[in-house]
């Protein structure tokens, strides 16, 4: 598939806004697809930056796999790294998050016990990733 061709040049900026469609021609005239960031909400943006967390720490864990224990990109390190940043995001959003802040809370602690269970020497409870800003997790 290829990329929609601009029926102008570029501008000689480098990147010209589609007003109408919200997308951004570069000066190869690939269009990125993309918001101008000055509209978009707020909550908007930190609900995407945690679910794109969440996800890459269930990667990290091996859980998109049908064994988790044999995935070939698991990385506990990565993954507590993820789950770390993921716990002070939401700790420090959480006001703003609104009715999704329950399900996000919930998606972080499924992540906490994953990292425990797939631990071979588990951290002590308040010791594992994010527990520093979400306290212990059973």
């Amino acid at each position: 598939m290829t990329e929609p061709q601009p029926t102008e040049p570029p501008e000689p900026t480098g990147r010209t806004t589609d007003s109408e469609y919200g997308q951004h021609l570069d000066t190869a005239g690939t269009t990125d697809n993309v918001r101008d960031l000055d509209s978009v909400p707020s909550v908007e943006i930190i609900s995407r930056s945690a679910v794109m967390l969440m996800s890459a720490a269930a990667e990290k864990l091996g859980l998109a796999e049908e064994d988790p224990d044999t995935a070939p990109v698991r990385d506990l390190d990565e993954a507590r790294r993820l789950i770390t940043a993921l716990a002070g995001l939401i700790t420090s959003s959480v006001e703003y998050l609104g009715p999704h802040a329950g399900a996000m809370r919930d998606g972080l602690q499924t992540l906490q016990r994953a990292f425990r269970e797939a631990s071979a020497e588990p951290d002590p409870p308040g010791q594992g990733p994010g527990e520093k800003y979400t306290g212990p997790v059973n």
